[in-house]
């Protein structure tokens, strides 16, 4: 049996284009071709595959994927205790970030001080302190909480409508981006997700990229945030909570 591009993309859940830059970069060859000349896969490309994309949802660089697979000296039950270790070091990392998250939430909405007019003119008919009584109650005694509330307490309307406008562009930068079927570590997507946590940083509290991936989970498990995002563009919130996971590993390596 053999397969073609769209098929692969189809079982996999990745993009035609996702498998055309692994095989551009040697990563993923397909074991043969149409006569037409079109890409053909088999098992065994199958098979590697799926190793590929285990890699890549532990974060793994392309290249390191490649070094891991192509090792002469690994043999197939070398790599699976290789991916058990990996996932059980991915388990308890997911398990510190459920506590993190447990201490940090963007306040954006919160100590806003605005007229009930100027409110309105910013805002609309969107309550901005919607979440106010429930985001003090979980990290009322963090200090992302507290700088995040004297900073907004220090803005004005035009500072207001200034981050929201920031915030809307980049919003259809990326949306832009996944249209364009970026991957979410390509170098296009890896930027925006930088430019994201400098937002955070720069107008409401201090945000390494240790925080950032914090953030990026909660993006997914929470349905409000989950919505927010996709709202925009369907698919964003995995999308972005994946650039962010690939940007900090760029910024350690």
């Amino acid at each position: 049996m053999s397969y073609s591009v769209g098929q692969v993309a189809g079982f996999a859940g990745v993009t035609v284009r996702t498998l055309h830059h692994y095989d551009e970069i040697g990563l993923l060859s397909p074991g043969g071709r149409s006569h037409a000349g079109h890409r053909r896969y088999d098992d065994a490309d199958l098979d590697r595959l799926q190793r590929i994309l285990f890699y890549r949802e532990l974060g793994f660089p392309l290249d390191e994927v490649a070094a891991l697979l192509d090792d002469p000296d690994t043999d197939p039950r070398e790599h699976l205790r290789k991916q058990h270790a990996l996932l059980s070091d991915r388990i308890e990392r997911l398990q510190q970030m459920a506590k993190a998250v447990e201490h940090a939430m963007e306040a954006q909405k919160m100590g806003i001080n605005l007229t009930p007019e100027e409110r309105f003119e910013v805002f609309g008919d969107q309550d901005p302190e919607q979440y106010a009584e429930e985001t003090e109650r979980r990290w009322g005694d963090t200090e992302a909480y507290a700088e995040s509330q004297r900073r907004a307490a220090r803005y004005t309307k035009d500072d207001w409508k200034r981050m929201q406008q920031e915030s809307a562009e980049w919003g259809v930068r990326y949306a832009a981006l996944m249209e364009a079927g970026e991957p979410a570590d390509g170098e296009g997507a890896m930027d925006l997700a930088e430019e994201h946590r400098r937002h955070i940083d720069a107008w409401f509290y201090p945000c390494d990229h240790e925080f950032h991936q914090c953030l990026g989970e909660m993006y997914v498990s929470d349905e409000r945030f989950t919505a927010f995002y996709d709202g925009i563009r369907p698919g964003m919130a995995a999308h972005l909570r994946d650039a962010i996971l690939a940007n900090a590993l760029r910024k350690i390596q």
